[in-house]
């Protein structure tokens, strides 16, 4: 008999998770004998997985001990525990995934289980979200765009003082503080920034994933980029925009009206069918059009394109497939993020980010928030 597994633990395997239902903090593992499921989790946990999971079976190491012991490490006890599930059942052959950590690996090949590698299992059925699943990631786009806006508002509505720094309250506004901001408007609304947030400019926005530092000025283009999660569903928000306070130079407005035609003319391509290659293409002709050049893995002193134009989303803010160069076929119910950017040392960056749906026909986009850069109140 043959059998799919994954294993490690559900509050760090999305993919375990999603079988799951249960952010476990200990190891488990999930055992799929042709359509007959199996949730191996600790014992105190069984009832909860029994509640949420779905799965037809619930056990625990303890009710599966080899001969020789159980390992008082949990980790070990839990591979060694799936050992003796899959040799109940006769499994010969186990199709694992590519996050199936190598102490299960290990013990499986120690138990002569032959392990096959399948590139797709916890791949392909993450990217087709349920209808379930689009109401969670419609719901943390909402709350990233409730806090996008403050920060957005709270930069732009900022005093300037004689050094052209921003200030609000009597402090300087720092990308510091003005991050630290939103992870306590995230943490009021059950929302986490696990992964960081980015709130840069000149020359640091460069780099397009640095997290900004020091003093917001006035007249520069800031970008701001929130990927919270969603501490109640484990989905993930990821929204972006550019704000100015002051004047806006006609080589950010250039950049600016580049970007977001660079956003419009991709998404009509985010169709169902249509490859993430062509949907990147789309977004870089038009960017190339306005005179920006490709510069992938080098930062430049005036504006560039340093990256593909998205990226999959739902209990990773990172998942496949990448709208890039080689992205394959797009499936009706991914979801994606589409952030075209532009970077420079001199110049500064912009970059706006949306969330949206793929379908047979137009996307849906999840989001609300307009792309100006003029965010005063």
């Amino acid at each position: 008999m043959n059998a799919s597994v994954l294993a490690g633990f559900p509050n760090k395997n999305p993919s375990l998770y999603r079988r799951i239902h249960v952010p476990l903090g200990d190891p488990a593992a999930w055992v799929d004998l042709g359509g007959h499921t199996i949730a191996l989790v600790r014992d105190l946990e069984m009832d909860r997985v029994r509640k949420h999971s779905g799965v037809d079976h619930v056990t625990c190491p303890a009710e599966h001990e080899p001969p020789l012991g159980l390992s008082a490490d949990r980790e070990t006890a839990t591979a060694q525990a799936l050992v003796q599930v899959l040799r109940s059942k006769r499994v010969e052959r186990v199709r694992a995934d590519r996050s199936l950590p190598f102490i299960f690996a290990w013990h499986l090949q120690q138990a002569e289980i032959e392990l096959e590698y399948d590139e797709d299992l916890g791949v392909l059925d993450r990217r087709v979200k349920s209808d379930q699943e689009i109401e969670y990631l419609r719901k943390a786009q909402a709350v990233t765009e409730e806090v996008m806006r403050m920060m957005c508002e709270r930069i732009a509505n900022a005093s300037v003082n004689a050094q052209g720094q921003l200030y609000h309250g009597g402090e300087v506004l720092t990308s510091e503080s003005i991050r630290s901001l939103a992870a306590l408007e995230f943490m009021k609304r059950g929302f986490s920034m696990s992964h960081g947030a980015i709130v840069a400019s000149a020359p640091e926005v460069a780099d397009c994933h640095h997290s900004g530092t020091g003093p917001l000025l006035t007249e520069q283009p800031i970008i701001v980029d929130l990927y919270p999660r969603d501490e109640t569903t484990y989905y993930n928000g990821d929204c972006t925009r550019t704000v100015v306070n002051g004047q806006v130079s006609e080589t950010v407005a250039a950049m600016h009206n580049a970007v977001v035609l660079a956003r419009v003319n991709s998404a009509k391509l985010l169709v169902a069918g249509n490859s993430a290659n062509d949907v990147n293409q789309a977004a870089e002709d038009v960017l190339k059009q306005h005179g920006y050049k490709l510069s992938r893995g080098k930062i430049t002193d005036e504006a560039s394109i340093q990256h593909g134009l998205g990226h999959g989303i739902g209990l990773d803010v990172h998942e496949p497939i990448l709208l890039d160069h080689g992205g394959g076929e797009l499936l009706e119910g991914e979801v994606f993020t589409i952030e075209p950017g532009l970077y420079g040392r001199k110049v500064g960056g912009v970059r706006v980010e949306d969330m949206l749906v793929v379908t047979e026909g137009q996307p849906e986009c999840l989001n609300q928030l307009p792309y100006g850069l003029d965010w005063t109140t």
